[in-house]
Parts: structure tokens; sequence; C-alpha cells
């Protein structure tokens, strides 16, 4: 199969799935990385999001380098690829920067290095080691960044860069730009797929019971929207993250875990299934990966995973009727 050929293919295929960030394992509670890949694939994911992150102190820094705290070593890296691969699911590898220091409103969409070349020297040896890494463990699509809002208009060092991922992974690629910002990403054209974060506001502030159909309804001029921009931008989307904290309000700031503190397992089922709802059998959209497998589970978890949860019976739903083709 030619490159080319084996690329057509590769996007041909839904690249639905749960992402998955290695963070730690708590062995006594069960939670190793190796049981969550296989939770996911017996929920039926298609694909697994495996999620990497190096570090630059703060939103100044030129710096970026492995983290003792949210880097996982490369070993531990490639288990998950395996293992994802062995239990029959597709991986895509997605590189994230993580800031260390944040003061109010800063954080990777607002980064300003005192020196943006040795910034872009230090995040291609970043991109590139986790490129090679793709390359070797065979994965099915890779990311060249996420959520980098304020060096989006550095338009040729990231065709620069994606050049030089070119000639070392023969696969997709794409960028992951925020929910609010894609319109003014300049290389969409450079790469294969567009990439979106899906933190998209589905309820009005203080309002703690949305409807389904208002929550549909939001969603259903989200992909208005979307399907228009990306009939001229001539590509295909991956919402590379969507993802429901379970707690009350979530539905009002699904980006910010940390906006409450009371259970409700039911909003997160209810926010999957508007999606779910609003997007069956949309061609636009080559796949989503919902976020995040890792995580405690169950009925009294706040986290993001719908693992151990009624969410998790809608991302069952939405793999088998895309694995049926609808």
């Amino acid at each position: 199969m030619t490159a080319a050929l084996g690329l057509l293919v590769a996007l041909s295929i839904p690249l639905d799935g749960v992402a998955l960030t290695p963070h730690y394992e708590a062995r006594a509670e069960g939670l190793t990385f190796d049981s969550l890949v296989d939770s996911a694939a017996a929920a039926g994911a298609p694909n697994l999001s495996v999620v990497v992150q190096w570090a630059q102190r703060d939103v100044h820094a030129t710096d970026i380098a492995p983290d003792p705290v949210h880097t996982q070593n490369d070993e531990v890296v490639r288990r998950m690829i395996r293992r994802a691969r062995a239990r029959g699911m597709g991986v895509m590898l997605f590189p994230i920067l993580w800031v260390e220091r944040r003061g109010p409103g800063a954080w990777r969409g607002t980064l300003a290095p005192l020196d943006r070349s040795a910034w872009w020297a230090s995040y291609s040896s970043f991109i590139l080691h986790y490129a090679r890494m793709a390359a070797e463990e065979r994965v099915r699509v890779f990311s060249v960044g996420s959520e980098l809002a304020s060096m989006e208009r550095d338009d040729g060092r990231w065709r620069a860069l994606i050049g030089q991922v070119r000639a070392v992974f023969p696969g997709p690629l794409l960028y992951s730009a925020n929910w609010d910002h894609y319109a003014r990403t300049p290389f969409w054209d450079a790469l294969d797929l567009v990439g979106i974060t899906g933190y998209y506001r589905l309820a009005d502030p203080g309002n703690h019971e949305p409807t389904l159909a208002d929550m549909q309804a939001r969603w259903a001029l989200i992909r208005e929207h979307l399907e228009l921009w990306l009939e001229r931008a001539g590509k295909r989307l991956v919402i590379t993250e969507l993802g429901y904290a379970s707690l009350d309000g979530v539905a009002s700031h699904p980006w910010d875990y940390t906006a409450g503190q009371q259970v409700d397992l039911e909003e997160q089922r209810l926010c999957f299934e508007a999606f779910a709802s609003a997007w069956r059998g949309a061609e636009s959209l080559a796949g989503v990966f919902f976020w995040n497998w890792w995580g405690p589970g169950g009925p009294t978890d706040t986290w993001y995973t719908p693992r151990g949860k009624p969410a998790e019976a809608v991302l069952r739903a939405w793999f088998a009727a895309r694995r049926a083709g609808n």
C-alpha cells in the first residue's frame, strides 16, 4: 500500500474513542494504566487518544522539557500504545503542553515567550520526540499541538514543523484548536484533519437543570456553524476533547472542573446525550474523543471520566452506532 493510499484509508475509518491521560496509578484501588486501557476496549472504544505532556515553567518561558510530575516515561507510553493495539484499538498520540505556574487567565492558550525563536526550537524538539515514537509504534494519527492560540499566528513556524513531522511520521496529522479560536488558525491546509476541543457552553450560567432539548438545540446550532466553516476549509473534523465532569452545573462551564462540588451524574449523561443526538449521522465528523477515561470513576466521582457512570452507556451506544454506519 502506498503512503497516499494508506492515508486515504486511515481517514475513511471513524476516529471515535476515549482520551487517556496517564496521570498516575493507584494500584490499591485498581487504577492502573493497563486496566484503564482494557476497560476502554471493553466499552467498545475503537480508538484511544494517548495524551502525553511536557512542561514549561510559565507563559513567558522558552524551555520545554519532561516534567517530573506530569510526564510519564517513554516506556509507559509505549506500553499503553501496544496494549491498546493488542486490544484492537487504533491510537492517536496527542502531545499537550503543561504550564506549571499560572496566574489568573494564564494557560497554554496565552503563551508569550520572551524569545519566540528559542521557544519554537524547544517546542519542535518536544513534538518531534513523540512523532518519532508515533512512527515506531505505528499509531494511527498524530497531533502537532493543542490549544496554543497565542502561538498560532506563527504560520511559517507551524508549516516548517508540520513538514518536519511528515518526514518522520507517515500517517494523518491534525492540530487541535480551542473551540473559540479555530477560525483564526492559518495553517489548516497543511494538515489532514481539523481538530477542535469541544468545551462549548450548553446552558446559561446558574442554570442547574438544563433540559435535554435545550442542550440539543445548542449543539445543533454549533454543528451548523462548524459544518459551514468546514465546507469552506475542505476538511473533516475531529473533536479531540469532549468532556463533562459529573458536577452539578457542568453544562454551563464544561471546561472548568473546579466550579462546583456536588455530584450530578445525570447532568453529565445529558450533556453527552445532547451531543450524540445532534451529531448522529454527520459525515463532516471524522471522529470524537471523549475526555477523559482516567480517574476513579463510579457514582461518587466528580471527575470527567464517564467510566462506571450512566454516561458510559451513552458512549457505548455512540460507538456501536458509528460502527454500524449510523
